[in-house]
């Protein structure tokens, strides 16, 4: 019995219903229930945070060790860059600004934006943050870790306390606010890292690249400021990395299966009478 060939135009078909299908998958999810789901990872991160307090001992040692680990590995000195802050007042108190203002509002415009004007990387990109700031939250919880501006050794200067603005209490250990040995990884650049990503990868200005500057600058804030290591921005890309491969993105095709067997007879040229 000679198979039935496949219908003229099928494959075409197939490849318009591949294209509606990702049309679909994009559909803006409702709205109050992305409040309410962000919001909650908000609070579940931030209270949690609360429970690496407590271990101030520890997140001393952790800063000796990052410490050192950075001059083993010949890395530049966290005080090269804030140097360069500290040359004006003025850029000094940008940092700061930069440090404490523009970290939550960033990501929160990147998320509405992508909401309204691209569903399918608004999901993807919230997938991922989510992934990392989970990551973060279990090794801050794993690991507590004095920032530099804490660590006698490292000579630097607390720049946010001295000349402002501070989001942090002057009593490390009896702040409400926020838990001050959480420096690894640096979500700070974490966040701006992925804020950068997922606006090259939604966007298609010939210009989308400068993104990156985001990441850039924050990283020099976080360190020139003596928040964080170079190591704890390292440990934000690694995670985020992770979270990227864990997350699939937008227009990503997994393998197509194998198509079935009488299909692939049918579109293949045989002999007359060699199935009979």
């Amino acid at each position: 019995m000679t198979p039935t060939p496949a219908p003229a135009g099928h494959d075409r078909i197939e490849d318009r219903e591949d294209a509606g299908a990702g049309r679909t998958g994009s559909a803006r999810p409702p709205l109050l229930r992305e409040l309410l789901l962000v919001t909650a990872l908000f609070l579940v991160y931030k209270f949690g945070r609360f429970f690496a307090n407590g271990h101030e001992a520890r997140a001393f040692r952790n800063a000796d060790r990052v410490w050192d680990a950075e001059r083993a590995l010949h890395l530049p000195g966290e005080e090269t860059v804030q140097q360069l802050l500290l040359h004006g007042e003025p850029l000094v108190k940008a940092a700061n600004t930069y440090y404490a203002a523009v970290h939550f509002p960033a990501t929160i415009a990147f998320l509405v934006w992508l909401y309204w004007r691209r569903p399918a990387h608004y999901l993807w990109s919230r997938r991922v943050l989510a992934l990392l700031t989970g990551a973060a939250l279990a090794l801050h919880l794993l690991m507590p870790l004095a920032p530099p501006r804490m660590l006698a050794a490292s000579g630097l200067v607390d720049t946010a306390r001295i000349y402002g603005p501070s989001v942090y209490g002057a009593t490390p250990e009896t702040d409400s606010m926020a838990n001050q040995f959480a420096a690894m990884p640096s979500l700070h650049f974490g966040w701006a890292l992925m804020v950068a990503i997922g606006l090259i990868a939604a966007t298609r200005s010939h210009w989308r690249v400068l993104w990156l500057l985001h990441p850039l600058l924050t990283l020099l804030v976080i360190v020139g400021t003596a928040n964080h290591y170079w190591f704890d921005a390292l440990a934000a890309a690694a995670l985020l990395g992770l979270a990227l491969l864990a997350v699939r993105a937008p227009g990503r095709r997994s393998a197509a299966p194998p198509p079935p067997v009488g299909r692939t007879l049918g579109a293949t040229a045989l002999p007359a009478g060699a199935l009979r």
